[in-house]
């Protein structure tokens, strides 16, 4: 009887086994790509190919800035960060100026007081002048929440009554 070596048996087989068991997978593969769909929507041309819209709600145009409408959207940026350093708590509450050459609008911020507490957010009421195409004198308060913006709450004309921000303004 010849010798056979029993180890070489075992790895034979197994090796056959991984093939089988590779090929299978092989097969399956190649013959899952093969489908194809059709459409249920070609079938019938009675019903609308849509389904309907969302009617289109008017939304009133916000303006970019609470001070005045004729401040563009590079203005704001502009006055924004003025305000921001003019209602600084830990700053001396001066005059703090900005301008844009593009448009020749420009304005100032002063502080008026001391910064207070309100429902949570340090507030400060300031004063603004704006000139360029349009001019102003105005007076507001803006408060900011721990570590985020300013916002302007409130601004009116000098001598007028409080009217509150159209639209939360950060600053």
């Amino acid at each position: 009887m010849p010798w056979t070596n029993p180890r070489r048996y075992r790895s034979d087989a197994f090796l056959r086994e991984a093939g089988k068991i590779l090929a299978v997978g092989l097969l399956a593969l190649s013959t899952s790509a093969c489908s194809y769909s059709l459409g249920m929507m070609g079938i019938s041309d009675d019903e609308p190919k849509s389904t309907g819209a969302i009617a289109p709600v008017d939304v009133e145009p916000v303006a970019l800035s609470p001070l005045s409408p004729d401040l563009d959207e590079e203005d704001w940026r502009r006055a924004k960060a003025a305000l921001a350093v003019a209602l600084d708590p830990q700053g001396p509450g001066t005059q703090v100026s900005w301008d844009n050459p593009e448009t020749s609008m420009k304005g100032t911020f002063t502080p008026t007081g001391a910064p207070f507490v309100k429902n949570d957010e340090i507030c400060r009421s300031f004063n603004a002048q704006l000139s360029g195409a349009a001019s102003a004198n105005l007076h507001g308060t803006a408060c900011r929440p721990s570590g985020d913006e300013w916002a302007i709450k409130e601004v009116k004309p000098v001598g007028a009554e409080p009217k509150p921000a159209k639209k939360i303004a950060k600053a």
